[in-house]
């Protein structure tokens, strides 16, 4: 069978995704939405630097609702962080439903329960109207902070704690956009919002949405979330990919979110960004790690180099779940609900 896909943004993850569902055997791309006038008009093969392929990318919504597809691979920058209506993204990912197309998204929502019930509301009356389903992903969240725990789980006997860490370097990352604005990093210490800014609830939202889907998926209750943030300023400036760094701003940060069950701290997800990696020496180095506790004890120390490219893993990941997410009945589908999922028609045996 082929999946008549639509492809929604072309930033550095959407146009890994483009390139995925072009050369997919069992994907046909069917439209593409841009935001940038500039690139309107542009044949889709051209934003991954392969031949035209006869798609022409387009700014105009209207034209992407009245579309006949499968799917969209909605994958813009989330409005929560960059946008005046922090509910842009739920409002067209509603009216692209409501049109009748599944929707994979790397915006957040992988569990959108922890938003409340007025949201899923929101989404399964638009996924009923349109009969289709929808799917948040990502690769942490959407892999390492919530799905590999819980995979991990069907091994033990006894589950005492889960805990997973992320500790990461963005000195390589190109985007001032991403880095400097939104992550504040270079940022002077008394402008730096935390938890209270539009990066930061952002950024906490998605990981209670992982300690959500990690109770529900144990089977326990949770009692409350505490969330908190530290950073480390620079000692002297220092130029990374995205620019400059002065002395004494934001150069490290380390967020932490705990899920409390029965009075203890039961799920524990830590993220650390560095914006270069000879800084913050007494947190922990950069890595990746889940460690579910109990009998047996259950850890997976990947590493720092376990993931090449994360952009490609998420939209990767994102284009994967396509097949399962038509094939799934009409509603929100989060990886609780959905199969097991692997990587169909990716197989490239290497020949020697």
């Amino acid at each position: 069978m082929s999946y008549r896909v639509i492809q929604w943004a072309t930033g550095a993850t959407g146009t890994y995704a483009l390139r995925s569902v072009i050369q997919h055997p069992d994907m046909e791309l069917v439209g593409l939405y841009v935001y940038n006038r500039e690139k309107n008009g542009f044949d889709a093969g051209e934003f991954c630097r392969l031949e035209p392929i006869g798609v022409k990318a387009t700014n105009d919504i209207e034209t992407i609702m009245d579309m006949d597809a499968d799917a969209v691979l909605y994958m813009p920058l989330p409005s929560a962080r960059i946008n005046e209506d922090p509910d842009f993204d739920v409002k067209i990912i509603c009216r692209l439903l409501e049109s009748g197309k599944n929707i994979i998204t790397t915006v957040g929502y992988l569990y959108p329960k922890a938003y409340g019930p007025e949201i899923v509301k929101r989404l399964e009356s638009a996924c009923i109207a349109g009969n289709a389903s929808f799917h948040g992903t990502g690769a942490n969240p959407g892999f390492l902070s919530d799905l590999l725990p819980l995979t991990l789980s069907s091994m033990s006997a006894r589950i005492d704690r889960v805990y997973a860490l992320e500790s990461s370097v963005f000195d390589f990352y190109p985007s001032p956009k991403v880095v400097l604005e939104m992550m504040q990093f270079g940022a002077d210490p008394k402008d730096f919002k935390g938890l209270n800014g539009k990066y930061g609830s952002w950024l906490s939202g998605l990981f209670i949405e992982s300690i959500h889907m990690i109770a529900d998926g144990l089977m326990v209750r949770l009692e409350e979330i505490k969330s908190s943030v530290d950073f480390e300023l620079a000692e002297q400036p220092v130029d990374i990919a995205a620019g400059s760094i002065e002395a004494g701003t934001i150069v490290a940060q380390r967020w932490k979110w705990e899920g409390i069950v029965e009075g203890v701290s039961f799920i524990i997800l830590e993220v650390i960004y560095r914006a270069i990696r000879d800084c913050a020496s007494h947190w922990s180095k950069p890595n990746f790690k889940v460690h579910v506790e109990g009998r047996p004890n259950i850890l997976i120390d990947l590493g720092e180099e376990w993931l090449s490219n994360a952009l490609l893993a998420t939209a990767s990941h994102a284009v994967n779940a396509v097949p399962y997410v038509c094939e799934a009945a009409p509603g929100i589908r989060t990886f609780l609900d959905l199969p097991v999922m692997t990587g169909r028609q990716v197989a490239r045996p290497k020949k020697s």
